[in-house]
């Protein structure tokens, strides 16, 4: 793949060089401290490889994860639905949370929602499932959601702003939080729902990607379980279940391959948003659908599965399995492989999730079962490293701890939405994330606080949107 950002300008078109090809990433544990790469005599270039250097190559102990190996509770038999905040109703997560409350009254209560500005469809939320609370973070338009929903009795108690969402994350009543929330906005209402002691059904990335080294300990600290909602995860979760302590050997996450696994490296550089949000098999927001096109999604799984289960980067692995059917497995130390399988369905992950320790009984109608026969073969190869160069770069920034993995997926996030406003090309996503990731070795910080989580996925953003201005890329 080219590894060159091609770039247009006023008055002509340049070809921004980067360095060789396919980086060489060093064996590093989470570091202590990272020191910069230096440059070579010369003029400095505008992106490079980003490449971590721990000053000790003592390798630290595995972080500790949660839910560990996940050993059940027992629950006493109950006549009363689960109590649940639910927290980005208006997202893909969110709406297919509803959907299954809706289909399981007697399973799920929502006491509580939020939303970020959907005004319109929170307000339809709100009649059809009548919260205790609503809250939406924008708040300019709570005069709009107190008109709309006006006619609902009894009246729910409507709050606007950051703090109204975390009013919706911390409600009393509940028992678990669904953490729907694209992005770093969903770690504040997730830290304040740890802390008020609410299990977390997890699927907003950053609480782990980029707040890990903070809310791991937070979450042990007040006895919460996180519980990944995505099927990833969720697929190892279930393979974990009654696998004493120490059985764990690998773990393999697999991967659509997303929209260009069929395409030759070379056909990247013609990419189109059009082209990249075609996924072959799953129906995902824009953001993702891009994330899985270049594999970034997997990245970032391997950065969340080493958090929740403990894992040691160089015991995750990724595969391409282009049918979605088995959604990942584990390696016990006995060399067994456990597998979880299932038709691409958000819902199951999610349903899991919310009913954790419990199995729902689902109907076949809206729940159809697998079907082994139809499922035809399933097939799996080595994901190609030069059409999927994300896959380095976010082993990289693993290794390397602390708040790198959040300016990674902030970087991420920014660098997508520029390439979804067609501001950017396909192939500049990864470069500008890798520039990012460079630029911020030096202000590495291993055991972060909040605050400076929260600082650093902001900078990460400001420096990628600069980094497109001041090159003035577009697409090639």
């Amino acid at each position: 793949m080219e590894r060159g950002l091609i770039a247009r300008r006023t008055g002509g078109t340049n070809r921004l060089t980067c360095g060789p090809g396919t980086p060489t990433w060093a064996a590093l544990g989470p570091a202590k401290r990272v020191a910069m790469r230096p440059r070579r005599n010369g003029p400095a270039r505008p992106f490079g490889p980003f490449r971590l250097m721990a000053v000790s190559e003592a390798k630290a102990d595995p972080p500790a994860a949660w839910p560990k190996r996940c050993r059940a509770p027992e629950v006493p038999p109950t006549s009363e639905p689960k109590k649940i905040s639910l927290l980005g109703s208006t997202g893909s997560i969110g709406t297919q949370t509803l959907d299954i409350c809706a289909e399981h009254p007697e399973e799920f209560s929502v006491r509580a929602i939020a939303a970020g500005s959907n005004v319109d469809l929170l307000a339809k939320h709100v009649k059809e499932f009548k919260p205790e609370l609503v809250a939406i973070r924008d708040a300019s338009r709570v005069g709009a959601l107190k008109e709309l929903i006006a006619d609902v009795h009894p009246q729910p108690e409507v709050y606007g702003g950051e703090e109204g969402v975390i009013a919706a994350a911390t409600h009393p009543d509940c028992e678990s939080v669904v953490t729907g929330i694209v992005g770093c906005a969903g770690l504040r209402p997730t830290v304040a729902a740890i802390e008020k002691g609410k299990n977390i059904c997890l699927a907003n990335k950053e609480t782990l990607i980029a707040g890990g080294p903070y809310v791991l300990p937070l979450a042990e600290k007040h006895s919460v379980r996180i519980l990944p909602a995505d099927s990833e995860h969720s697929a190892i979760f279930q393979c974990l279940q009654g696998l004493p302590e120490g059985g764990l050997r690998r773990i393999i996450l697999t991967a659509s391959g997303g929209a260009f696994r069929d395409w030759p490296v070379e056909k990247l550089k013609d990419v189109k948003v059009a082209d990249a949000l075609k996924h072959p098999n799953w129906s995902m927001g824009r953001k993702i659908t891009v994330d899985s096109a270049t594999l970034m999604n997997k990245g970032l799984e391997v950065i969340e599965a080493h958090y929740l289960f403990g894992a040691d980067y160089d015991h995750i692995e990724a595969i391409i399995h282009p049918q979605s059917i088995i959604h990942s497995m584990v390696e016990t130390a006995d060399s067994s492989v456990l597998a979880q399988l299932g038709w691409p369905d958000m819902r199951l992950p999610i349903l899991y999730t919310l009913s954790w320790p419990n199995r729902v009984q689902t109907s076949e109608d809206t729940w159809p079962r697998l079907d082994f026969v139809k499922m035809g073969d399933l097939t799996f190869r080595e994901p190609d490293r030069q059409k999927y160069p994300a896959l380095d770069l976010s082993y990289a920034a693993g290794r390397g701890g602390g708040t790198m993995t959040g300016v990674l997926s902030a970087a991420n996030e920014k660098a997508v939405e520029l390439f979804l406003d067609e501001r950017c090309g396909y192939l500049d996503i990864i470069r500008l994330i890798e520039c990012a990731c460079e630029r911020h070795q030096a202000d590495l910080v291993s055991e972060p606080s909040l605050e400076e989580i929260v600082h650093y996925d902001l900078w990460a953003r400001d420096y990628v949107a600069e980094q497109v201005a001041k090159l003035g890329l577009i697409p090639a």
